[in-house]
Formats: C-alpha cells, sequence, structure tokens
C-alpha cells in the first residue's frame, strides 16, 4: 500500500518536471516563483504575507498546469481549428491571467510599500 502512494508521488512529480520543461509559461513562472520568495525572505514578510504569498503563487502554478492539461486535451481531441476548442482553450487562459493579476496585486501590496 506504502509503495502504490510513493508511486503516485512519483508520477506527480514527473508531471511537474514534463511541465517545466515543456512549458515556457512553466518556466516563467518558476523564475517568478524564486524572485517573490528572494524578496520576502528579503523583506521579512511576516506569517501572514507569507501565507498569501504561497496561496496566490500556487493558484498561478495551479491555473497554469490546468490551462496547460486542457490545452494537451483539446489538441488531442480535435487537431484541428475549431471555434469550440478555441472557445475552451480562451477561458482556461482567461482562468490563468486572474490568476496572475491577482497574484501581482498581492505582491504590489506586499512589497511597494517595503520598496518606497
Amino acid at each position: 500500500m506504502f509503495s502504490k502512494r510513493l508511486q503516485s508521488f512519483r508520477h506527480a512529480f514527473n508531471g511537474i518536471r514534463s511541465f517545466l520543461r515543456s512549458e515556457p509559461n512553466g518556466r516563467i513562472h518558476f523564475v517568478a516563483t524564486i524572485v517573490v520568495i528572494i524578496a520576502g525572505v528579503w523583506f521579512r514578510c511576516s506569517i501572514t504575507e507569507w501565507a498569501m504569498l504561497i496561496i496566490v503563487m500556487a493558484m498561478v502554478w495551479l491555473t497554469e498546469m490546468l490551462n496547460t492539461s486542457i490545452e494537451k486535451i483539446m489538441d488531442h481531441i480535435t487537431p484541428e481549428q475549431h471555434p469550440g476548442v478555441k472557445r475552451i482553450k480562451d477561458i482556461a487562459a482567461g482562468a490563468v491571467l486572474i490568476a496572475a493579476l491577482s497574484a501581482a496585486v498581492v505582491g504590489a501590496l506586499i512589497f511597494i510599500p517595503r520598496i518606497i
């Protein structure tokens, strides 16, 4: 039973590794995450600020990875251009945009006062 759970974690880490290797946006999010972590340490963020930063960073990662999954599924189902597929992909990309903008606002609220 323990080996099956361990195998589940291996599959999950393989998925993250595959995402980072194949998706340029994944690498951008990785760099942004590192920058935010360094800034949080540098500016000595509070526990509450860290919690907010972790939540929004996770939200961006989750939406980007789900968006990528949706795009891959739709490309597999319908490789040719289709208006319905475009709409689905646009909606998924919109979710990433909302997450990224929300994360940027939280980051600005936490870091801009410290920079100024």
